[in-house]
């Protein structure tokens, strides 16, 4: 296990280092957003911790840039908890959110539960077809009618995860924890905005995702 841990704080990087080689994986630091984007460039990493706050490049941007090239899992680590920092954060690709202050050992197993995700989608080799959508699981592409639809990595996993659960309903507490990997605390807006966004992108196959009113949602073909 490969991690990158980018925060300008040295004791934070050092801490987090301590508990990653503990568990037998390799870390590597980074000070600054500007530094970790050239380490990407350069180096393949299994995830990512990325620090929000940070001189020269900021983590929201550092995000950006690595998700141009390369589908890095990533946690935001960040001293500010608002929802619209967590969105954010979400609609650009991240995994999961971590406020600081924060135990080692909860980063650890945010770390193990994203991993499992993500293999879990490596491993499923499926090619999935619902009239003109198509879901190619194994390369994490999805084609409305031959067109391959630009989704967001977070837009990926939900839609992967309505196919996986086609016919059952869905709460969005059950998404939350499911897809992002952790218990939310606040309003469900979270789901909702990346269900619109899901859906403006699969055009008229939106209506696959059906909402129960006062629940959730399922997909249904």
């Amino acid at each position: 296990m490969k991690v990158l841990i980018v925060d300008d704080e040295e004791m934070i990087r050092g801490v987090l280092k301590e508990y990653v080689e503990f568990e037998g994986g390799t870390a590597y630091e980074a000070a600054d957003g500007m530094q970790a984007v050239k380490m990407c460039r350069e180096n393949d990493f299994d995830i990512i911790l990325m620090d929000i706050m940070m001189p020269r490049l900021d983590g929201f941007s550092a995000v950006k840039e690595i998700k141009k090239n390369k589908d890095i899992p990533v946690i935001m680590l960040s001293a500010r908890g608002e929802e619209y920092d967590k969105l954010f954060g979400f609609e650009i690709g991240a995994d999961d959110y971590v406020t600081k202050p924060f135990s080692p050992k909860e980063v650890m197993a945010r770390i193990h539960a994203v991993l499992k995700r993500k293999s879990g989608d490596e491993n499923n080799r499926d090619i999935l077809t619902f009239e003109g959508l198509t879901i190619d699981i194994a390369g994490r592409n999805v084609y409305v009618d031959g067109e391959k639809a630009e989704l967001t990595p977070k837009e990926y996993e939900i839609l992967f995860y309505f196919v996986k659960n086609k016919g059952i309903a869905l709460t969005r507490e059950k998404l939350l924890t499911d897809v992002w990997g952790f218990d939310f605390y606040g309003d469900d807006r979270t789901v909702d905005t990346h269900i619109k966004m899901l859906r403006s992108n699969l055009k008229q196959y939106r209506k696959f995702i059906v909402t129960l009113r006062g629940l959730g949602y399922k997909f249904e073909v």
